[in-house]
This record gives C-alpha cells, sequence and structure tokens, in this order.
C-alpha cells in the first residue's frame, strides 16, 4: 500500500539545515583532503574570495592565511572590513552581500551570498571579526548556530579588515580530515598570479607575483617555450602562451580571479580566436590541431555576472562579457586580432618560430594518417571480436541514468579478468584485459600508440584518440596484482597515459583499484585486510585461531569474493597530477634509462627496506 502524501511530509528547512544536509551542491565532494579537488579546499577558497575582492577594489594589499596543525583556518585581510551592523547577515543570512551592487563589485569571485555562509555551517567553529575605523565586533558560531555576539562594537585600535576562522564539522566531512600544505600553497600561488602586487601569507610563506600570468606560465612549464612567452593584456582580459615541443595542448584558464579547472565558454572561444588570428596573420588555412598542438597557454577574463555550471565555479557558461555586451567570443577574437597580430609583426623571430612549430606539427600529422589508418582498420575488425574488453551499459558521453558510475577496469591476464568479468555489474563496470607487461612509451613518440596493438586497442576502448570530450568512462581503473610484476604493470599503464593522454589524468578520471592482501575469518566473519596493520587489527577481534589466507594474485580472489572488493566499498586511490609539476622529470628517472642516479636510490631504498625488516 503507498504511503499517504499529506501537508505534513512537505517541509522547508533553513539555510543552515538545507546545506548541512545537501553539501556537495555548495561544496562538491566532501574528500578528507588528499585531493585538490575536496570541500575543505572550496571553504578556504571561499573564506579567501571576500578578501581577494578587497584587493581587486583598491582596498588591502596583503592576506594572511594561518592553518595550524589541527587543521583549524584564519583568513585575515587589511580592506576596508565588513560593516559592523551587517555582520550577522554576511555570516548567517543567506543571499546577503555587496556583491548584487554591479557598482561595488562588478567583476567579483563570489556572487551569490552563499560561500561565507556555507563556511559557517560545515564548520564545527566558525567566527567573523571586522575592524572598522577604531572599532570591531566578532560573532562566534557552531554548525550555523550562534554561540556568543558581541552586541555593541567595541573599541580596538587595529588596522581596517576582516578575519575569518574556521574548523570544520567532522560529524560530516571524515574524522581524518585535514589541509595539505601543497594544495593550500597552490591556491596561494594562483591568487598571486591573478592578483599582481597582492601579498599572501600563508604560514609565514609569502607568495607574490609581478608579471601575473606570464609568471604563472614560466613557473607551471615544464618544456621548453620555442618562443616568447607572449603575454598580453588589457582591461578585462590577460593572455600568456608559447608552443612546447610537446603533443598536448595545456591551458590554465580564470574567470574573475577563480581558476576554471574545466575550462568553459571562454576558454572554448580562446581556442578558436588564436586559430583565426593565426591564420589571418599568416594567410593560410593552416589546420586547427596543427596551430594548437603543443599549445601552453593561460587565459583571464572579467566578466559581470558570470554564469558557472556548479556552485564550485569549475567550468563557466556564460556567452557575454556583461548582461547586455558583446559576446565572450568576439571579445577575445578582437583582442586577439589586435594585440596579437601587433606583437607578431613586431616580434618577426618570435613570429618565424611559431609558423616553424605549426609546420613540424603538420609534417607529423601527416606522417601519422598512414599509421592512423591501418590502426583504426586493425580496431574496427577488433571491435567485432573483441575478446580484450567486457563491456558495460552505461558509458560516460551517454544519456544513460548512470553514466557518472561507468567504470572500466585494466586488467593482466586472463584469470584476474575472469575473475571480475563474472563479478562486475554489467549495468556501469567493464573490464579491459591487457596480455602480459605493455611496452614501456617513456620517450617513444605518439605513433607508438597506433603501432603498438594493445595500446591502439586501449585508446579505442576508452574512446580518447582525438579528446576526452568522448571517454566512455568516468572511471578507468588500474587492477593490477600487489606484487613487483603487478607494480611494474601499473608504472608502464601510468607511464602510457602520463605520456599520451595526460588530460585523463589531469580531470580526476584515473583510479588504482585497491585489493586486500589478506582474508582473514573464523565461522561467523570474514574480514579482508589490505596491509599488516589491518590484518593484526583483524587477528584481535576474530581471535589468534582465525584463519589467514595471502593472496597472491587477483586471479586467487574468487568471483563472489571480487563482488565485494568492486562493490559500493571498494577503495579506489586517484591518481593526482599537479599541473605542469616535474612529470617529465619523474618518468625520466623511473623510467628512462638506468642511470647512476637511479641504481643509487634503488639500492638505498632496497637497504633501508632490508633494515627495517
Amino acid at each position: 500500500m503507498a504511503a499517504e502524501y499529506t501537508e505534513a511530509d512537505i517541509k522547508s528547512l533553513d539555510w543552515k539545515e538545507h546545506i548541512r544536509m545537501r553539501p556537495g551542491m555548495y561544496i562538491g565532494k566532501l574528500g578528507n583532503g588528499t585531493s585538490a579537488d575536496d570541500g575543505i579546499y572550496i571553504l578556504l577558497k571561499e573564506a579567501m574570495d571576500n578578501s581577494i575582492d578587497e584587493f581587486v577594489m583598491g582596498y588591502g594589499n596583503e592576506i594572511k592565511v594561518d592553518i595550524d596543525d589541527d587543521s583549524r583556518v584564519e583568513v585575515r585581510d587589511f580592506g576596508r572590513g565588513i560593516p559592523l551592523g551587517k555582520l550577522m547577515d554576511c555570516a548567517a543570512k543567506i543571499n546577503t552581500g555587496a556583491k548584487y551592487d554591479s557598482e561595488a563589485f562588478k567583476k567579483s569571485v563570489g556572487l551569490n551570498g552563499v560561500g561565507i555562509k556555507a563556511v559557517n555551517a560545515l564548520s564545527e567553529f566558525f567566527e567573523i571579526q571586522a575592524w572598522r575605523e577604531g572599532e570591531t565586533k566578532a560573532i562566534e558560531f557552531s554548525k550555523g548556530e550562534v554561540i556568543e555576539e558581541m552586541k555593541k562594537p567595541r573599541k580596538e585600535a587595529e588596522v581596517n579588515g576582516t578575519r575569518l576562522a574556521f574548523d570544520v564539522d567532522r560529524s560530516i566531512f571524515p574524522k581524518k580530515t585535514a589541509f595539505k600544505d601543497k594544495y593550500v600553497e597552490k591556491m596561494c600561488r594562483y591568487y598571486a598570479y591573478l592578483n599582481p602586487g597582492l601579498a599572501i601569507l600563508f604560514n609565514g610563506k609569502k607568495f607574490k607575483s609581478k608579471d601575473g600570468l606570464l609568471d604563472l606560465l614560466k613557473e607551471e612549464m615544464e618544456s621548453e617555450a620555442l618562443y616568447g612567452p607572449i603575454h598580453l593584456r588589457s582591461k578585462d582580459i590577460e593572455i600568456a602562451f608559447t608552443h612546447t615541443p610537446d603533443s598536448s595542448e595545456e591551458y590554465y584558464s580564470f574567470v574573475n580571479g577563480q581558476h576554471t579547472t574545466q575550462g568553459g565558454t571562454h576558454l572554448a572561444a580562446f581556442r578558436g580566436a588564436i586559430v583565426d588570428v593565426i591564420r589571418g596573420f599568416y594567410k593560410k588555412q593552416y589546420n586547427p590541431a596543427d596551430i594548437r598542438n603543443g599549445l601552453e597557454a593561460a587565459v583571464l577574463v572579467r566578466i559581470e555576472e558570470p554564469v558557472f555550471e556548479s556552485q564550485t565555479k569549475t567550468k563557466l557558461g556564460s556567452m557575454t562579457i556583461s548582461p547586455d555586451g558583446e559576446t565572450i567570443k568576439t571579445f577575445i577574437t578582437n583582442f586577439l586580432k589586435e594585440h596579437l597580430d601587433n606583437y607578431l609583426h613586431k616580434n618577426p623571430n618570435d613570429a618565424e618560430a611559431l609558423r616553424k612549430r605549426i609546420v613540424a606539427s603538420e609534417r607529423e600529422r601527416k606522417e601519422l594518417s598512414g599509421v592512423k589508418k591501418i590502426a583504426r582498420e586493425r580496431a574496427r575488425k577488433a571491435k567485432v571480436h573483441n575478446k580484450k574488453l567486457r563491456d558495460c551499459r552505461a558509458h560516460l558521453a551517454s544519456k544513460h541514468k548512470r553514466a557518472a558510475e561507468s567504470t572500466v577496469f585494466i586488467t593482466e591476464g586472463d584469470s584476474a579478468s575472469g575473475s571480475i568479468t563474472k563479478s562486475r555489474d554489467v549495468e556501469t563496470q567493464a573490464v579491459f584485459s591487457l596480455r602480459g607487461k605493455p611496452l614501456n612509451s617513456f620517450g617513444l613518440k605518439r605513433r607508438v600508440v597506433y603501432e603498438n596493438e594493445e595500446f591502439n586497442l586501449l585508446q579505442h576502448a576508452l574512446d580518447i584518440e582525438e579528446s576526452l570530450e568522448t571517454l566512455r568512462y568516468n572511471k578507468v581503473v588500474i587492477a593490477t596484482d600487489a606484487d613487483v610484476d603487478g607494480m611494474h604493470i601499473r608504472l608502464l599503464l601510468l607511464t602510457f597515459f602520463l605520456q599520451f593522454f595526460p588530460e585523463l589524468v589531469r580531470d580526476g578520471h584515473l583510479y588504482i583499484l585497491q585489493t586486500p592482501l589478506f582474508r582473514v575469518r573464523n565461522k561467523k566473519e570474514t574480514i579482508y585486510c589490505y596491509d599488516d596493520s589491518e590484518r593484526v587489527a583483524a587477528l584481535d577481534k576474530l581471535g589468534k585461531a582465525a584463519e589467514i589466507t595471502r593472496f597472491k594474485g587477483l586471479g586467487e580472489i574468487s568471483p563472489d569474493e571480487f563482488a565485494f572488493m568492486i562493490g559500493p566499498d571498494m577503495r579506489l586511490d586517484p591518481v593526482l597530477m599537479e599541473e605542469g609539476k616535474g612529470i617529465k622529470e619523474m618518468l625520466a628517472f623511473y623510467m628512462g634509462k638506468n642511470t647512476p642516479d637511479r641504481q643509487e636510490f634503488i639500492i638505498k631504498n632496497l637497504r633501508d627496506d632490508v633494515d627495517a625488516a
């Protein structure tokens, strides 16, 4: 019998209840801080955004960010300070802020009046304090509820500004949630690049930039710049770019100081505009792929009332610079037509270096075309009888209701793939089986992706040959044995993806499957253990008489057991990639020629392991 549907079933939540019940709507995922896109970094960003906006408006050129060992955060700026009579409204009244007045904050980072309130609602401890003209006022909250309020301002001879302090609520976040310095430092670096002249002090470490995006590009680039970099800026737009010998494109895009990691309309406009302008300058219809091959660029636009595709503001959806203004595409194209065209005329050496890079890319593409044709034909035939791929029904680019769950496991050998295939969810989980160890692709040209049958079939299974937009699976999971051979295969696959498809890693689609090393069980209970400490804990719980099984490989795990290991509670380690930082050097060290440095590293760490044993 259906449940009754009455007026009593209709509920209205206040602002803090809604944020606490649906935190993902406001800050994305509730990770523990080990990933750069975990929600705690969104909270920190929200706390800093208002301080950044003060600097943009010309008030306060320093921001202090302090995070202690317990991950309690304090952000202090030296801007005008929130008006003391509106402190409560700004901290605890949804859709309240100065940014609705376009004259006050025309091109602000945060716009919807939610940010600080989300920090407040999701914090066990939250305090807001402002100083204005020799007076101060402070309010302390817990989970959005007022704990202590200074009813009237008091005299205090402090510099004007605002202070926010918070400690996240670990009844909502994982208990071991903590900020990682490297992610906070990156955030501070980027804010400094986007706001030249602003000093940000994170736990005493200073971040400051003179040349904005030019500094960002120079620091992030791993490869040699073939010219420039070219640095162009005007009101509401700044662009820095160059070409490298690499075959991939690399972009850092921003809107009003917000790092749009997933791009959006402004990045699409830049990618199209640079093709149009370069074609016009050289008076030749170069292939767009040849123009953008090896392009590394940083792009910032400032627009009124930007519309993002989510509360976390990682992708811009706006089509215009202002509600009644020109399109972003026209704005960026006109800017490049004037400034880039002038630059290339004034700098003939850079113009020639750019032309040579395009011609070299064109030549490489034509050389590859024959190899691609043969590889595509081989892949097409393999699709009919592809024993390597056991596909699922839901794909990322489809309209399937479970598209976001789509996962492919890359396994080694028939026994492991057989167990996963029998226990998988056929709706959302696919299996791609490798034949032994893949080729070490380090230092090889892109043609190896087509000439090597296994790599070619893998890229076609994922459908990432042209771009990541057609990726068929949201999660690409490397599932290898936890022994030496399995680790080697894992490294070879990581090398392949980092070499030729780094965007797969950068966009958070690549994972490593954790599989148990031990099974501890008695007649009543079975516990799977992923390391020695878990094995000891399981023995303490089940008793010393419990049976212990050591798994040597995935093929030894039965399909029934695998169903648990790849079910809702499966353990996945995301493969994280710091933008533009040391990937080539790392691959060269671990996967390149066996240098004396690497031999010394292996011997030293082998001795450490032996000593520890």
